[in-house]
């Protein structure tokens, strides 16, 4: 079972492998966290450890895998770069995106350590290149190795990373193996199993800036972490003005969008011409490829610098997109979710969605995206009830049985976890049923008979549908709310914010401190394990005015429910549920 071990003391040696069958296999080594630290120092200039960074790295050095939660520009990177230099063996650190691969490459190769090498393999690189990086790996003369996930479906890629034997594996961008796993990127759903093909098995430590519980807990789940540290530190965001603008036509919606991204570029180029702010550009969320260019043309119009990104453009365009917004030549980018991971832009100045998110999830990991510098930053969502139904009509409806069916009949045994990779470059549709057999299988209370792996998938997939329809509809509560929304947001996210942030619009209304509920008030504490009659258990993840309770329900996804009614008995406390780490 994943912990969390933000409480513990610090200790400056490691302690062994772990204990237990669930933990990691390697060999911890004489490696402790002061070496880290004075590696810290000496070679990579970091006065000290941030918090989260020593607790995750003396978690490693303890023989745990980790998932460790930090938010944007807290120094994820360095949590894997000092144990992976202080520890026997390389690191692998599997990154989604080529242009994040370079940068970290870059990053490393300038510290100017002759023991920091580190190269990147993906689709771009050369075949000479390519071939000599995997001699260099095989070797045993890289430091670290950047791949995206795809590369490791690759048996040449694998057996080089086999023959490496390295002693800690970094997955950056974890939550996309729950958030997007399924359609975005399939071949991170088969990471855990490949990982544990790997002897002896490595370390992992998955790295991401923003994930719920139910995406941790997928995480881990999906990795197969073992031993898990789970560490999370801090989502707020201070400089963040977070605001709802509601519309009633798509015509209204887009003036506004427009208009404010207009005033949003004017207020930035004022503020720098004045020396009271850096300046900066931003970014405009839109749900579909159609509407990236639709809304790039009509800033344009409006005499603004704009350029249209999405996941169906050509590479060299989706790149020139991306280098000119980088280098501050366009004002705007509109683009869909497939824009921003790995961007490190300090000066993102605003973020507007112009239409709704699939879920918290995702719209704060967006908006996270802006005022990384520390200034001031604007995140405004634009809203209509009706956009809700495209976002349900995105999330699709529960595959056919027959289908899961005729998977589970020609998936052999060994497709079972730690056993058959599934082959690269499946449809994603086929690669998504996949998934969802292997996942049933392990639910099936071991019958392997083809019917019942199917009947468990259908409950399986049930449930998920049950939870991404929960999720929009927490992105309904977030735009219609009275409460302060950077409290909603955090409590979705399993943090509970004392106060109100006093920046978001609900704040300079009034309407927030009316929505705020004293601990005194609450019939259980944010985090306590309850169990719902209907839904079973679950966990209280937050209060909204003096009547409302907010529960993720392990099996239904995240409910509000009116505590007139929770205080009838229908909600009462449940010590198996437990609080989540």
């Amino acid at each position: 079972m994943p912990h969390d071990t933000s409480s513990r003391p610090e200790p400056e040696t490691g302690s062994g492998s772990g204990s237990g069958t669930g933990s990691a296999s390697v060999p911890v080594g004489t490696a402790t966290l002061r070496d880290v630290r004075r590696t810290a120092r000496e070679v990579f200039g970091y006065e000290s450890l941030r918090p989260g960074q020593a607790e995750a790295i003396r978690a490693l050095l303890d023989g745990h895998d980790v998932l460790l939660v930090l938010p944007t520009g807290a120094g994820k990177s360095a949590v894997y770069q000092l144990p992976g230099v202080e520890l026997d063996g390389p690191t692998l650190v599997v990154s989604p995106l080529i242009a994040l691969q370079r940068d970290q490459v870059r990053s490393l190769l300038e510290v100017g350590d002759e023991d920091v090498s580190a190269r990147a393999l993906s689709s771009a690189v050369p075949e000479k290149e390519r071939r000599a990086t995997l001699e260099a790996a095989a070797r045993g003369e890289l430091e670290f190795l950047f791949l995206a996930p795809e590369q490791l479906a690759n048996d040449e890629v694998l057996e080089a990373v086999r023959a490496a034997r390295p002693s800690l594996v970094a997955v950056d961008e974890a939550h996309c193996l729950s958030v997007w796993g399924h359609d975005f990127r399939p071949e991170y759903l088969r990471l855990g199993e490949r990982i544990d093909t790997l002897d002896p098995r490595p370390r992992v430590i998955a790295l991401t800036a923003t994930a719920s519980p139910p995406v941790r807990d997928d995480i881990v789940r999906r990795l197969h972490l073992r031993d898990a540290a789970v560490i999370v530190r801090g989502f707020g965001r201070s400089n963040l003005e977070l605001a709802v603008e509601r519309a009633l036509t798509e015509a209204d919606k887009d003036r506004a969008v427009l208009d404010r991204a207009a005033a949003e570029v004017q207020r930035a180029a004022e503020a720098a011409r004045a020396g009271d702010g850096p300046g900066g550009n931003g970014i405009v969320y839109v749900a579909t490829r159609r509407r990236t260019t639709e809304l790039a043309e009509a800033l344009a119009g409006r005499g603004l610098r704009a350029a249209a990104y999405h996941g169906g453009m050509r590479r060299a365009e989706r790149d020139e997109a991306q280098h000119r917004f980088t280098a501050g030549e366009v004002d705007v980018v509109v683009a869909t979710s497939a824009f921003g991971m790995g961007i490190d832009k300090p000066d993102v100045r605003f973020v507007l969605h112009a239409d709704v998110p699939d879920s918290p999830d995702s719209y704060y990991q967006e908006v996270g995206r802006a005022g990384r510098d520390g200034q001031d930053a604007a995140a405004v969502l634009f809203y209509r009830p009706e956009d809700l139904g495209l976002r349900r009509f995105f999330a699709g409806g529960t595959p056919r049985r027959d289908d899961l069916l005729e998977v589970a009949g020609t998936l052999p045994q060994e497709g079972r976890r730690g056993g058959h990779r599934t082959p690269s470059g499946l449809p994603r549709r086929l690669a998504r049923l996949r998934s969802l057999v292997e996942d049933a299988r392990a639910l099936a209370s071991g019958d392997a008979r083809p019917a019942a792996v199917a009947d468990a998938a259908v409950e399986l997939a049930e449930e998920r549908r049950r939870m991404d329809d929960s999720r929009v509809e927490m992105m309904r509560g977030y735009a219609e709310t009275g409460q302060c929304r950077l409290q909603y947001l955090l409590a979705y996210l399993g943090e509970d914010l004392d106060t109100p942030c006093g920046r978001c619009d609900t704040c300079r209304e009034g309407t927030a401190a009316e929505h705020d509920v004293d601990a005194a008030d609450r019939p259980f504490a944010v985090g306590a394990g309850v169990r719902h009659r209907e839904f079973g258990p679950g966990t209280v993840m937050g209060y909204e005015a003096d009547d409302r309770v907010t529960v993720l329900f392990e099996a239904h996804g995240y409910r509000t429910l009116a505590l007139a009614v929770v205080e009838h008995g229908l909600l009462e406390p449940d010590g198996a549920a437990g609080q989540r780490a």
